[in-house]
């Protein structure tokens, strides 16, 4: 029998109606959420991915303050900007796009945004504060992955769960918040990486595995064990003749096969991405409830 197919783009589309309600809410109360961009430079994906934001911002009633500069911006122009958006009492949450271009340092313009306003999660704060289970905005995606678990009814307490990837985005952060005493939580967790020998013999002791190598095929169906529950967070061109763009989305799953084996599986696209965008709303939300003393 086939997996169960966790459909990213419903369980975004529920907590978005969540916060649009939430949002109407804080209206009532003179709180308007909102969001500051900062979009250095053209890149296509980059540019995309800042207009799906600020259209998602749009729906649920998020006031987005949209700042797109030339890739030529100099460092000193970019941290005055930052410094502007922390001073600002109607932005609750900054985002500054990475990549960004190869002359400014994006360790020091993450470290100059407000922790206080650090929706992505990537400021040192809040991964400490993460690291230690103190209240912190989460990283967008990893959080994603946790509320698909939650909302999927997939049972994580004492299970255990391998990440396949160590990136600062997703790996590690993942691999933390599963950890933690709480709920939706509670796992034992292995983390793996390029670097383990014999990555199935881990993988095929795992209840949920998190692949989130960057490679497709990274997980085969030989590297599953039966009714496991699987979480693709990869996202790969691989060339295809038959696409008019000439290629196609993948993840770091080989779906087809490992979807006979799996209890449960995130497709690509469809799966993880979706929530990614949704999670950033859902900290610009909070940080606004929490500037203004609103649990």
């Amino acid at each position: 029998m086939s997996a169960k197919i966790i459909d990213g783009k419903q369980i975004a589309a529920d907590i978005r109606e969540e916060l649009k309600a939430e949002v109407a809410g804080l209206k009532e109360k003179g709180i308007v959420p909102g969001l500051g961009v900062i979009l250095v430079g053209a890149d296509p994906a980059s540019q995309s991915y800042v207009s799906a934001k600020e259209k998602a911002c749009e729906n649920i009633g998020i006031f987005s303050d949209d700042n797109r500069l030339p890739a030529e911006t100099s460092q000193e122009e970019l941290l005055a900007l930052v410094e502007r958006m922390n001073n600002d009492p109607k932005i609750n949450g900054i985002l500054v796009q990475l990549p960004l271009p190869k002359h400014i340092d994006e360790a020091a313009v993450l470290l100059a945004i407000d922790p206080d306003k650090d929706v992505d999660g990537f400021h040192p704060m809040s991964v400490g504060k993460m690291m230690v289970g103190e209240e912190a905005f989460l990283p967008c995606t990893p959080h994603g992955v946790v509320q698909m678990l939650m909302r999927s009814g997939v049972e994580t307490s004492g299970a255990h769960v391998v990440v396949v990837g160590r990136s600062n985005i997703v790996g590690k952060p993942v691999a933390n918040m599963l950890l933690q005493k709480k709920e939706g939580a509670n796992a034992t967790v292995t983390l793996c990486h390029t670097r383990t020998k014999d990555l199935g013999h881990h993988t095929r002791q795992a209840d949920i595995i998190i692949a989130a190598s960057g490679w497709p095929n990274t997980i085969t169906a030989d590297m599953v064990k039966e009714g496991a529950v699987v979480i693709d967070v990869g996202v790969n061109r691989v060339e295809d003749a038959s696409r008019e763009r000439g290629y196609r989305l993948v993840g770091d799953v080989d779906f087809e096969a490992v979807k006979e084996k799996a209890s449960m599986i995130t497709p690509v696209p469809g799966g993880v991405g979706p929530m990614t965008i949704t999670m950033l709303l859902f900290n610009t939300v909070e940080s606004a409830k929490r500037a203004n003393g609103i649990d």
